[in-house]
């Protein structure tokens, strides 16, 4: 009896050997490091808990938010860029008008000086010199007249108000200049108003 107990034991002995060692094949804990369950759960839960994802209707408001103030931006960019096209409208003459108004005050002196002076001539000489100031006014601001007279008729320069007789070597050239055309740089403000030869 003895020995059955014996043997018994020995074969318990090996049954616990065979679990320890099927534990550890397995990578299951065996009895004495096996860590709580419930504790193990409650860590590997916590950390997903931490980096929550934002939720479709957070996600539809950020950018709601967004388009609205981009949309609030460009409306304010057109009506300042609105309000900038109107002042150049309004003042982008100004310029211009500055540098023609000492022309205007010769002008005044000059009819001022009418009404007191009978000498024409020097009348004549002032007139001239306001004329010539006018044009040198005009030519610093890129403002030139279209030379017409003796040269051969241009469309895109000249309209031709009449034809006139004037012999074959005057045949297509514009004879006289009814009214001057201007240019402002390479684009034209008014058209030279010609008399043409047939």
């Amino acid at each position: 009896m003895a020995k059955q107990e014996i043997h018994n034991e020995d074969v318990n002995n090996e049954a616990g050997f065979v679990e320890d060692q099927t534990s550890s094949c397995t990578g299951e804990p065996s009895g004495a490091n096996v860590a709580d369950p419930d504790q193990s759960a409650t860590d590997t839960m916590a950390e997903p808990e931490a980096e929550v994802a934002p939720s479709a209707e957070e996600l539809v408001a950020e950018w709601k938010d967004k388009y609205m103030r981009l949309q609030a931006e460009f409306d304010n960019y057109r009506k300042r860029t609105l309000r900038e096209k109107m002042e150049l409208v309004e003042t982008g003459g100004q310029d211009v008008l500055k540098a023609v108004l000492p022309v205007v005050d010769d002008v005044q002196r000059a009819v001022e000086a009418m009404a007191k002076s009978d000498d024409v001539e020097a009348l004549r000489r002032g007139v001239e010199l306001i004329a010539q100031k006018f044009t040198e006014t005009l030519k610093q601001k890129k403002v030139v007249a279209i030379e017409a007279k003796g040269l051969p008729f241009d469309e895109e320069l000249m309209e031709a108000v009449a034809k006139f007789p004037a012999g074959e070597e005057q045949r297509g050239k514009v004879i006289d200049v009814v009214q001057t055309g201007y240019m402002l740089g390479e684009k034209v403000l008014r058209f030279a108003k010609v008399v043409v030869g047939e």
